[in-house]
């Protein structure tokens, strides 16, 4: 099991179900309408990719796999950088960290697709 990727998705879990009880409660009436849905947007994506994470945590032949362990750290940086650009862009109202949203998405992208291969390589 890789305990590192467990360990992390429980805690971007954990900030997520938090970034989530901000929102609805601190934000709600500071952001506009438009930005209070990225905010959201920020959230969910977390909240599914630290899933994602311990769901990696738990691929029994992940043991040896470069595939998988690229996986989870590239989840885990699209989190910081997907995420995070969008809660700074919210919160601070940086508009610029927008250029940064995408790099985080591309590595979500890349994760997923390195399970497939792994998946597809191991008959999973």
């Amino acid at each position: 099991m890789h305990s590192i990727f467990l360990g992390l998705g429980a805690v971007s879990a954990f900030l997520g179900v938090g970034m989530g009880a901000f929102g609805a409660h601190a934000l709600k009436t500071i952001l506009s309408p438009d930005m209070l849905e990225v905010y959201k947007t920020a959230v969910s994506y977390q909240m599914w990719h630290a899933l994602g994470l311990i769901a990696i945590a738990f691929i029994p032949q992940a043991s040896g796999s470069a595939l998988v362990h690229w996986a989870g750290w590239l989840m885990f940086a699209g989190i910081l950088l997907f995420s995070g650009s969008l809660y700074l862009l919210t919160i601070l109202n940086l508009k610029w960290l927008g250029m940064i949203t995408p790099i985080g998405g591309v590595a979500f992208l890349s994760a997923w697709l390195l399970i497939a291969i792994f998946a597809v390589k191991t008959q999973y």
